[in-house]
């Protein structure tokens, strides 16, 4: 992870943006450099505007995103390519994701159908670590972003 390019993007957002929390969260998307490379990108292309992650996978000592976090997007490499502002965080089962939020992921073919295979791969991925198992009411923090910054 480039620290370095996390600070100078936050300075440079904070420049711009007087109304700007002092924190933030930086981190990249999935779980390898392609994916992070591919998600990332579309979030600096305003085509991702939505993510979903696993509700198990937060420990106690882990807050849940909210409304207003800003985050700072990171590439495969740990680079910072963009400043996001959560607008919505919302915990949902699974298997009752939206036609909206996987269209607005920006992934694949911007289906349901596709949104569902993906992230049920993924999550059964992470739960291999953990001894859960995957199931379709499995708990989802839904959250909606804007992007606003980028270099």
């Amino acid at each position: 992870m480039s620290s370095d390019s996390i600070i100078r993007m936050w300075e440079n957002f904070r420049k711009n943006n007087s109304n700007a929390p002092e924190s933030y969260e930086a981190w990249a998307f999935g779980d390898s450099k392609e994916m992070a490379d591919e998600l990332a990108e579309l979030v600096v292309n305003g085509v991702k505007t939505a993510t979903a992650s696993n509700y198990s996978m937060y420990d106690e000592n882990e807050p849940l995103p909210y409304v207003g976090l800003h985050n700072i997007i990171l590439d495969g490499d740990g680079n910072a390519v963009a400043v996001v502002e959560n607008t919505s965080v919302e915990i949902i089962p699974f298997d009752e994701v939206t036609v909206e939020h996987a269209y607005l992921e920006g992934e694949g073919d911007r289906t349901l159908k596709y949104w569902r295979d993906a992230h049920e791969d993924f999550f059964k991925k992470e739960f291999e670590e953990t001894d859960q198992e995957f199931h379709h009411k499995i708990p989802v923090v839904c959250e909606r972003f804007k992007l606003k910054y980028r270099e």
